[in-house]
Parts: C-alpha cells; structure tokens; sequence
C-alpha cells in the first residue's frame, strides 16, 4: 500500500487529494496546524476524517515536518500547506514569505535527511507569471505582482534545484485558479455564492468586492487534484501548467451565479469597495496545459458553466442548514 503524506490536508486542495488517494487504495497521512480552533469542516464534508491519519506540524518547524515525515514513512508527499491568499500577502509579506517560501525548502531539506527517494510534488501557482496577455505554458517568463507570487516563485525555483542538485524526485504543478464549494470564504469565487445565498435567503441585501474586471482561467479542484497524482506517477520528473485554457472575467462569474440563483441583474446586489482593491493585480490569466495533456493524459471534467453552477447551488443548500 502506497503511503502518502499531504501537507495542508485541511485546505480544499489537501481534502480533494486525501479522497482521491483513499479511493486509490492509499495509507493517506495530513499535516495541520496546531491552533486554538483546528478547521477540519472539508474533511468531514467529503467524510473522511476517519480514514486519515493527521498529524500536527507547521512548515516554519523543520523539527516537527521531520517527526512528520517519520510517522507517515511516505513514498509520496504532496506540499500544499502555504499562506495562499493573494490579498493578504500584501498585508503580511514577511510572514507569507517564511510560509509559502522558505516553507517548502524547509521541507525539502527534511526529505533530503530524510529518505530522498520520496516523490515530492511542489504546489506552484498561475499567479507567479504576473500580467501576462498571453497564452502561458511552462516557458514563460515569471513576473510575479504580488508578495505571495513571489513567494511561490522561490519555492518553485528551489523545488527545481532539489530536483537537479540532489535528484529528488521533484514536480511543480503550476495550478490556474481552481475553485470548488469547499473554497474559502475569502476567495472572489466562493464569496460571490456564499454572500448570494444569504441574499437569496433574506439574511442581506448586498456585499461587496473589489476589481471585478480582473479575467481569471477559472477550473474545478476536484479535477486539479488528479493531475498532482499523476506527475508523481511519471518515470522522470516534470513541471505542468494546469488550467482549462479558457478564460472568464469576475462580471461573468456573477452574472452566470445570479442568474442560476434566480436573483436577477447582479448589479443591484454588488458595491465596489477600494478596500477589496490590491495594490498590484493581475487582469488576465491564461493557461495552457498541452503538456499536461499529452504527457500526463490529464484533462479537465467540469466546465465553467458547471462549476459556477455547483457552487451556487451547494451554497444554496448550506445556507438552509
């Protein structure tokens, strides 16, 4: 039996990769963050917090991702655990550069120590390309605009090191925006649902939000998963670009979300706020994930309709419990 360690298992990348390795017969092990309210809401949603073993460890203690990596004796470790949201990475820089950054060399440096024929996959982001008009693929250049971007960055670039100084086995997903019902609040997408069903249901009038121009190569989380999987499962390693190769603006998003939920012109519901507005943004982001296709035979199952579609009406139904 294949034994798997996910760092980040509470997020909605980790809980989707948990269930998928459990359906594929793994030992599925997580790491979270010991903290005075420890969030395990997406493992039991997907009910399956009792068939993983989760084990406290923070990515700014080399100490303890050690003793996680003994506990779980992984033959594959997927590094999710990061500080992943972009508008707070302005506000916190510093931190989000420790976590997201020097977090993932921190634990390289552990596998080294500890078994370096671990299959290590790196969670890299669309947002270290920066405005980029273009179609992107593996070959662009990265301009990242924001601390998190460039956070991520580094964390790529020493993944690649680790890969080619110490012939670790090591893949960068470069992951386009991927969303699901299990997406946190703070995130454009899920807020957009989860603030409509509260209209929908009489418990607000409005909200609001930022640059809703911003255009986003938006896909479904659930599908993004399978392909961190399979670039483990590759004989050599590799870096994929993973995205639907279409792209949707916010306003697209909340008309397609507005009109699901019979609420009508979307307008009448949104303010835009300059407090929701980051210092650098990205305005359009564009996948390519040919690569992927061809050498992975990965593809992406839900549309975009689908997706917004899912999450309007999952939100519809948490907000009648």
């Amino acid at each position: 039996m294949t034994r798997a360690l996910i760092t980040g298992i509470t997020g909605q990348d980790g809980a989707y990769l948990a269930k998928l390795l459990l359906e594929k017969g793994y030992k599925v092990f997580g790491t979270y963050r010991r903290q005075a309210s420890t969030n395990f809401w997406r493992l039991h949603y997907l009910k399956i917090i009792n068939k993983i073993d989760l084990i406290s460890a923070d990515v700014l203690d080399s100490t303890s991702l050690y003793r996680a990596l003994q506990k779980s004796n992984p033959q594959e470790v997927y590094h999710l655990a990061a500080q992943s949201f972009v508008g707070a990475s302005f506000d916190q820089p510093i931190y989000t550069s420790d976590v997201t950054g020097f977090g993932t060399v921190r634990l390289l440096e552990e596998i080294l120590k500890f078994n370096n024929k671990i299959k290590f996959y790196q969670a890299s982001s669309s947002e270290m390309f920066g405005n980029f008009q273009n179609t992107i693929d593996e070959n662009c250049c990265f301009k990242p605009r924001s601390p998190y971007g460039v956070a991520k960055v580094f964390a790529h670039h020493i993944t690649n090191h680790y890969r080619e100084a110490y012939k670790i086995f090591a893949c960068c997903g470069i992951l386009f925006n991927h969303e699901s019902p299990l997406r946190g609040l703070e995130f454009v997408t899920r807020k957009i649902t989860y603030e409509l069903s509260r209209i929908k249901y009489k418990k607000q009038k409005k909200f609001k939000l930022g640059n809703i121009h911003a255009k986003r190569d938006w896909g479904f989380a659930g599908d993004y998963v399978e392909a961190m999987w399979l670039m483990l499962q590759q004989k050599n390693p590799d870096d994929f670009v993973i995205a639907t190769g279409k792209s949707h603006s916010v306003i697209e998003f909340l008309e397609k979300a507005f009109n699901i939920a019979d609420l009508g012109d979307w307008q009448n519901f949104v303010e835009i706020d300059e407090k929701y507005m980051r210092p650098k943004d990205i305005e359009h982001l564009l996948g390519d994930s040919s690569k992927a296709r061809s050498t992975l035979g990965w593809k992406h199952e839900l549309s975009f309709d689908d997706l917004v579609s899912l999450m309007v009406e999952k939100d519809l139904e948490f907000s009648t419990k």
